[in-house]
């Protein structure tokens, strides 16, 4: 691996902030990143010379995203045939179960949403597209941790244990192991109430024209309409609706994670 540049390294810290805050001072990010004040100041500086930050305001002190992070998103996004043909498969699949869906891919150890359809119901899953989760504590992200090898695996978590978001998250290597290894060979990752309290969802992989997992489809539901005639439909549909999306990305053969 290169060397990494550490003036690199704290521009993105910088723009990283903004992930979670709309706007920041000057002195916000300093105390949030334990930089020295100058450095913060010609990083901001530098940064909006360059049009990645810009003022909130006329005369305002405080920043916020400049138009030249969204030119690079909107370049990468049309550039993303994943994100745009899984959006029509899942408003598709969304219309047919009534529920909320997901495409996302993993990035790391956490599970990142480029896809969303909202369910019809007025009782569903707050989530966006572009929010991040803990892969382990998803449907999405177990499917998409369940096709990598068990080193790879064993290197992203090592012997630590793992956060829970809840009381039903999976917190050790062991259990997170056997629930990957049921899930490769049934091909359908289940998830109950372990990102959240009140929300189950179930999960397949979506392969591209290699056949290799690339993203995977979830379909979320709260617990409330929750039961096992439900979660049989839903495995089938999210077989389905994974299938149909790996065949828009060129996918011609049998799926498996095997």
């Amino acid at each position: 691996m290169a060397r990494a540049v550490p003036a690199v390294e704290r521009a993105f810290d910088v723009l990283e902030l903004f992930l979670d805050a709309h706007e920041l001072s000057a002195p916000e990010i300093t105390a949030q990143l334990g930089l020295p004040r100058t450095t913060v100041h010609e990083l901001v500086g530098t940064l909006s010379e360059r049009g990645y930050l810009m003022p909130a305001g006329r005369g305002s002190n405080r920043f916020r995203l400049g138009m030249r992070g969204f030119q690079l998103g909107a370049a990468y996004a049309e550039r993303l045939d994943l994100a745009r043909e899984g959006q029509l498969v899942a408003e598709d699949i969304a219309e047919r179960c009534q529920e909320t869906v997901h495409v996302g891919v993993r990035d790391g150890a956490d599970v990142l949403y480029v896809a969303k359809v909202d369910s019809s119901h007025p009782v569903r899953m707050v989530s966006a597209v572009g929010r991040r989760l803990p892969a382990h504590c998803t449907a999405l992200g177990k499917v998409l941790l369940a096709a990598l090898p068990h080193a790879e695996v064993d290197e992203l978590y090592g012997n630590r244990r793992l956060d829970a978001m809840t009381e039903h998250s999976i917190t050790t290597r062991k259990a997170l192991r056997q629930e990957l290894d049921a899930i490769a060979k049934d091909g359908v990752a289940r998830e109950y109430c372990e990102s959240n309290e009140s929300v189950a969802c179930v999960a397949a992989p979506v392969c591209d024209e290699s056949g290799e997992v690339v993203a995977a489809m979830s379909i979320s539901v709260p617990i409330l309409r929750w039961n096992d005639e439900t979660e049989a439909a839903l495995r089938e549909l999210v077989r389905e609706g994974a299938a149909a999306l790996s065949e828009c990305l060129g996918h011609t053969g049998s799926r498996t994670l095997l």
